[in-house]
């Protein structure tokens, strides 16, 4: 009996993943506000009647899609927090995470970032949530600062600018691009970290050689067609 329960539950939680897959294709052609439940119903090859048995309204599926994008980036937090190699590789983990809960095809939509269309009582456990990450991304940039390991001088204002720097990805993103998620997720966690870190000697002198140069980086080839920006 439990172990049936558990294979329902299991297919539930998967059909739900689908669901806000869906959704998120509706939000990103229509907007979160503008899009209603009997769409989302047709992306997701149900009746209404069926979408509401999954969740009892667009309320639920923007907090199923916070909540899921939350936890990874928590995960993510506990992973780079666990290891003990470079600051710098750490927070570039936690970036690549970061943009790719923004990207992907369930969370990609940017409706995670509309915390306000939330109702009270489900956005004071989003908020709480996003809080405890930005604390804890924040412990590991002031713990960089401290050690030298980072050139920023206030850690608010560098993890907040990191964080946000991260989050612009969702705005201009498209999924149809050439690049791929994980690819665009790369080069935005690079230059996000790269605006924290303590540029060495070595790699000023590397610059002015001009082999950090945007010929090198590939910008040439990376424009925003190919990037998957919005026009």
């Amino acid at each position: 009996m439990v172990q049936f329960s558990n294979r329902r539950s299991i297919r539930a939680e998967a059909r739900r993943v689908e669901i806000m897959r869906a959704a998120a294709r509706v939000f990103r052609v229509r907007g979160f506000a503008a899009a209603g439940m009997r769409e989302i119903a047709v992306a997701a090859d149900l009746s209404p009647a069926n979408l509401y048995h999954y969740f009892g309204g667009k309320d639920e599926l923007l907090f199923f899609c916070q909540d899921r994008a939350l936890d990874r980036l928590l995960e993510a937090l506990a992973a780079a927090r666990a290891d003990r190699g470079h600051l710098a590789a750490r927070l570039r983990d936690i970036a690549v995470a970061h943009v790719l809960c923004l990207v992907d095809g369930v969370e990609g939509s940017a409706a995670h970032l509309e915390v306000n269309a939330l109702p009270a009582r489900l956005r004071t456990r989003i908020v709480a949530k996003r809080d405890r990450y930005e604390r804890g991304v924040r412990a590991l940039v002031a713990d960089g600062i401290h050690r030298g390991a980072l050139r920023a001088t206030d850690a608010t204002v560098a993890t907040r600018a990191f964080l946000g720097a991260l989050n612009w990805t969702a705005h201009w993103f498209r999924p149809e691009g050439e690049q791929t998620p994980q690819h665009v997720a790369g080069l935005v966690a690079d230059y996000a970290v790269a605006g924290l870190a303590v540029v060495s000697r070595r790699s000023s002198g590397e610059r002015r050689r001009g082999d950090l140069g945007t010929r090198n980086l590939g910008t040439r080839n990376l424009g925003t067609r190919n990037l998957g920006t919005r026009d």
